[in-house]
This record gives C-alpha cells, sequence and structure tokens, in this order.
C-alpha cells in the first residue's frame, strides 16, 4: 500500500509523525478517511476517535476537535487535545460534557446555543462511543 506522512500535533507535544497508509478523521461535517494522493482539504474536526492505519497496526487515539489539513505533503492534524484511547481519561470528557451542559443554560436563543447544542451532542457521542467500541 503507498503511505504518506501524518502528523499530529497538538499545543503541548506531537503525537505521531510518520509514514501511514490511512487516517480516519471525525470531521465536523461527517467522518472522513484519507489515503495517499488525497484531495486537498481542510476540515474542522469534532470531538471523536482518530484511527490511523500503519503497517498493518490500527492506533485510536481520541481527539477534542481542531483542524485536518490535507494537501501535497501529506495530513496534518492540529488538535485541541489527543490522547491515545487506551490512556485516556474519561473524566475529562465528564467534565466537558458538565461544562457544556451549564453553558447551554445561561445562553440566549441563538447561534451561540446552537453550537454549543452541537457541541454537547458530540462529547456524549463520544463518550457513548469509548463506553463501548472505542475501548476496542
Amino acid at each position: 500500500m503507498v503511505t504518506f506522512h501524518f502528523d499530529l500535533v497538538t499545543p503541548d507535544k506531537v503525537l505521531f509523525a510518520g509514514p501511514v497508509d490511512q487516517v480516519d478523521v471525525p470531521g465536523a461535517e461527517g467522518d472522513f478517511g484519507v489515503l495517499a494522493g488525497h484531495a486537498p482539504l481542510v476540515a474542522l474536526m469534532k470531538p471523536g476517535v482518530l484511527v490511523v492505519h500503519e503497517g498493518g497496526r490500527k492506533h485510536r487515539l481520541v481527539v477534542m476537535g481542531g483542524f485536518a489539513e490535507v494537501n501535497a505533503q501529506g495530513l496534518t492534524i492540529l488538535a485541541d487535545f489527543a490522547d491515545k484511547v487506551e490512556d485516556f481519561d474519561r473524566a475529562v470528557i465528564a467534565s466537558q460534557i458538565k461544562e457544556s451542559e451549564q453553558k447551554i443554560k445561561e445562553l440566549e436563543q441563538g447561534t451561540h446555543l446552537d453550537r454549543e447544542i452541537a457541541r454537547l451532542d458530540h462529547y456524549k457521542q463520544l463518550d457513548s462511543h469509548l463506553q463501548t467500541t472505542g475501548m476496542h
């Protein structure tokens, strides 16, 4: 299989840098897969599980949003937060859910409320996924 270069970067560290076969990204507009030769794109990510396919192995990482950029050099993900699924502290997601629920109570009708409701839904979906299939 043809590989391409992938970088996963958070504000405090580089979690992954190297050749991969495929990366499955939790996009805000829908999940998508990236293979070598993918068309250029920039996409907003939602909280979810990122799957990196490397030499027959799968690496599952929790991401809490950010941006994905595909260009001629490969794929770069700038994540707000990322960690291996097996190392992820689910208290982080519980805290995000609680914080989001509190914000929703305080916001007026409008775009900000709609965005926060969508964010809360993403956090709850991620939490549910981690309780079931995400840990396998």
